[in-house]
């Protein structure tokens, strides 16, 4: 009987915002050249915004053109773009990318893209408007913080993998509640897991200390800023058919600067506001990989990432 084709191999780079994801990948990308081909899968949700370029900490141009680059530029910023989406849209690229013998790399920092990915992602009901807007109505009354408050006892599990400030996830929670009587947690557990589809090498980079990620935060702000993340978010502003509701505009950096932009903020209190938002996420996305017993750590400050990865991967595909 003839043995049954190995699963193909998919990497992938993850960890906290700041963390060199996309230098480490594009290192990796270098030390693997002519031996193994390498496309690179964006696992953000903010890249996929065509505009919204400093804040995002893209590729430079000539950097995508040089390596394949998926996934970035491909939504209009008064789009919706869902993890649905990316699934669909990621699965699809990567068989391509392996009908063309090379292979897939995701890299970036949305958690629930990867782990909707990975494990599957429950058939959610559409959205509804109405419902929507009920929920926001009640938003402005009472806060985010308080329909929190509601998510936990409406749905624990699900309150507790979401930031009391994250109104879009909190909205959407309520939101399948109110439509279907049936907890968000529940709809995940009908989920049907993917794990097998792939071989999967799956990295983290870690920091080395919280205050040193946030010291590095704090200098990549400051380096957006001077590279013109405050005209980037102007030009957004005077679109006119953008508000701070869209889900690009919540996107951190963009969100407070936006305030700024609507007079609600003076530009030192935005730009503090922005490096404290960066830091709480990065702190979320740490809470987040935490809980995965079973991706390789690696510390982002070491020296030798891509060439530990790259042996992976040779050895995998028994190079």
């Amino acid at each position: 009987m003839q043995a049954a084709a190995a699963a193909p191999l998919l990497v992938v780079l993850t960890g906290p915002t700041g963390s060199g994801k996309s230098h480490h990948a594009l290192q990796l990308v270098q030390r693997l050249a002519g031996r193994v081909p390498i496309e690179i899968v964006s696992a953000d949700s903010v890249q996929v915004y065509r505009g919204m370029d400093i804040g995002t900490a893209k590729p430079e141009r000539a950097i995508r053109e040089r390596v394949p680059h998926h996934l970035i530029d491909i939504r209009d910023p008064a789009e919706v773009y869902s993890a649905g989406d990316f699934v669909r849209e990621a699965s699809a690229l990567i068989t391509a990318i392996h009908l063309r013998g090379a292979l897939p790399l995701l890299v970036g920092g949305t958690m629930l893209y990867l782990r909707a990915l990975r494990e599957g992602l429950a058939t959610l009901p559409a959205a509804s408007s109405d419902v929507r807007r009920e929920i926001d109505a009640e938003a402005a009354v009472h806060g985010w913080a308080a329909m929190h408050q509601r998510l936990c006892r409406i749905d624990p599990q699900a309150a507790a993998r979401i930031a009391p400030q994250d109104a879009q996830r909190i909205q959407r929670a309520l939101e399948v509640h109110r439509l279907t009587g049936v907890a968000l947690s529940q709809w995940h557990d009908r989920t049907q897991d993917k794990r097998a589809s792939y071989r999967w090498l799956r990295y983290a980079l870690w920091p080395d200390s919280r205050s040193g990620l946030r010291v590095g935060l704090e200098a990549r702000f400051a380096a957006m800023m001077r590279a013109g993340l405050l005209d980037e978010v102007r030009r957004l502003y005077a679109r006119g058919d953008l508000t701070a509701e869209h889900p690009s505009m919540r996107a951190v950096g963009y969100r407070q600067l936006w305030r700024y932009c609507a007079n609600q903020l003076g530009l030192e209190a935005a730009c503090t506001a922005a490096v404290n938002a960066t830091a709480q996420l990065a702190k979320r996305q740490l809470t987040w990989l935490r809980r995965d017993r079973e991706i390789t750590t690696l510390r982002s400050e070491v020296v030798g990432i891509p060439e530990r990865v790259a042996a992976d991967i040779l050895a995998a595909l028994g190079a």
